[in-house]
Parts: structure tokens; C-alpha cells; sequence
């Protein structure tokens, strides 16, 4: 019994540790914290597969609130329950608060300053970095014939050309999805739902904390 508990509470301890150090990257919003909140929990812990992966970040998406905190829930709930869910958020929610208090104090102070304000567009470039490599890891798993690539290209294209809310675009896709599957299977076509597997290239750029 004792084990047990000195187990789960060293669970609850390395994710709030692993989600601590996440925290800060939330200069970029959420999906900049995609890369870095898969490479400890798929890559390096094997927490999750590539699979598994893809779902989360899909049910992060949808679900009201930040990606990167409802991603962090997820993966603390899988790992330990009700407990690790909330001791993960607790983790990279922190962060965020030290550093705007931090932040608030130091741009009344210096917020004009010339050196302050290179930092914070070199602070830009490195987010959008971050993003894109989120947006490129996610769209490997997800598009993988013609209709997904169909979706995602429509999809862009109401998000930037048109007012329509996103929950809208999220509803219409799920039911959209259900209807296409279930049309193929009635027509007796093969239905494929996710890639086969995804292969990883040494050669890919890392990312660290």
C-alpha cells in the first residue's frame, strides 16, 4: 500500500515538474506548447503513442478553454487520475501567472526601451516557429487522403475569409466526418480513419526546454 502511494505521488510530482517547465512557452498561446508537451510525454515517456497523440490534440482543441492547459489535464489524468490532472494544470498555469505579474512590473518600468522591445520581436519569431512545427506535426497524422486534405483546406479557408465562429467550424467538421464515414461504409467502401503509422526522421528539428 505504502509503495503505491510513494508511486503516485512521485507520478504527481514529475508532472508537475514536466509541466512547471512547460508553462513559460505560453508566450505563444497554446499551440505553442504542442511540441513541447509532446516530446516529454510521447517521446521522451512514451506516455502516449502517435495515435493517441492525435486524439488528444483533437480533443484539446475542441474542448472550451486553452489547448496546451486542456492538453496538460488530459495527459495528468491518464497518468494519474483526477489528482494528475489538476497538479498538471496547477504546473503550467503557475508559470503563466509569475511571469505576467513579473512582466506587468517590468513593462511600466521599461517598457519603452529599445533593447526590451527587440527582445520581445525575437521573442515573436520564436513562437511562430513553434507553432508551425505544431501545426506541421499535426497535420503528418491527420491528413492522409484526399477527403482530410479537403477539410482542413476548407477549413482554413472559412477560419480567414469569413466571421462564421470557430465552434461552428468544429461542429460542422465532427458532423460532417460522421456522415462521410457512415456514407462509405453504406456504399460498402473501405473506410480509413487515420494514417497507418507514422514514422519519425532523425533528421527533424528538435526542440528543448
Amino acid at each position: 500500500m505504502a509503495n503505491g502511494q510513494n508511486k503516485k505521488l512521485g507520478m504527481l510530482l514529475q508532472l508537475f515538474w514536466i509541466f512547471f517547465r512547460i508553462g513559460p512557452t505560453t508566450f505563444g498561446g497554446g499551440y505553442a506548447m504542442m511540441p513541447m508537451i509532446e516530446r516529454e510525454a510521447v517521446q521522451k515517456r512514451q506516455w502516449l503513442d502517435e495515435k493517441e497523440w492525435t486524439q488528444l490534440i483533437s480533443l484539446a482543441g475542441s474542448a472550451p478553454g486553452g489547448v496546451g492547459v486542456n492538453a496538460a489535464a488530459m495527459v495528468g489524468y491518464r497518468q494519474a487520475g483526477a489528482a494528475g490532472a489538476v497538479i498538471a494544470i496547477v504546473g503550467i498555469t503557475l508559470p503563466t501567472l509569475l511571469l505576467v505579474l513579473l512582466l506587468g512590473l517590468f513593462m511600466r518600468a521599461f517598457g519603452d526601451h529599445p533593447k526590451l522591445v527587440a527582445a520581445l520581436k525575437g521573442i515573436h519569431g520564436a513562437v511562430i516557429a513553434l507553432m508551425v512545427m505544431a501545426a506541421y506535426r499535426m497535420a503528418r497524422a491527420a491528413l492522409f487522403d484526399v477527403a482530410t486534405t479537403f477539410v482542413a483546406v476548407v477549413t482554413l479557408a472559412v477560419l480567414l475569409f469569413t466571421a462564421i465562429n470557430p465552434i461552428y467550424v468544429v461542429m460542422a467538421g465532427l458532423l460532417g466526418g460522421i456522415a462521410f464515414t457512415k456514407g462509405k461504409q453504406l456504399l460498402g467502401m473501405k473506410v480509413l480513419t487515420e494514417k497507418a503509422s507514422v514514422s519519425r526522421n532523425s533528421s527533424e528539428i528538435e526542440y528543448y526546454i
